[in-house]
């Protein structure tokens, strides 16, 4: 199994959980200006809500991943406000014929003193242990 894990994030939120989520699968989290080389058969993409929408940046990132390239995507992100961007990925990934998988993982994130101090270290703990779970499942 191939695993590859991509990230936008504008706080660094995001970008932490894919360090984690990256470490536990032996693969290096890239932000999403890097290309996905090569077959993946699990793309775990790291994105938030920015006005109430993922940002553009995520949306043409997705829209132009290759069905013929990447397996399946697993979504995760952190928020300070909305939960998941899970159904927004998904309508986008739905255009070019690549499933999202339902599961997923999220939690709070920092932004303007909300959430002081997340993702924190068991949001980290958590998240590895979610990357566990998915290299368990998919080998």
């Amino acid at each position: 199994m191939t695993y590859a894990v991509r990230y936008y994030t504008q706080t660094g939120n995001t970008k932490r959980l894919a360090e984690a989520i990256a470490d536990e699968l032996g693969v290096e989290a890239l932000p999403i200006t890097t290309p996905v080389d090569g077959k993946t058969d699990v793309l775990l993409l790291g994105n938030s809500y920015y006005a109430f929408t993922i940002a553009p940046e995520v949306r043409d990132f997705v829209s132009g991943l290759n069905k013929d390239q990447i397996g399946k995507i697993i979504n995760f992100g952190t928020a300070a406000m909305m939960k998941s961007t899970f159904k927004k990925v998904r309508a986008v990934a739905n255009t070019v014929g690549i499933p999202v998988l339902d599961k997923e993982f999220h939690c709070k994130g920092e932004f303007k003193g909300m959430n002081k101090g997340r993702p924190n270290e068991e949001d980290l703990k958590a998240a590895r242990e979610f990357a566990r779970n998915i290299r368990k499942e998919f080998g």
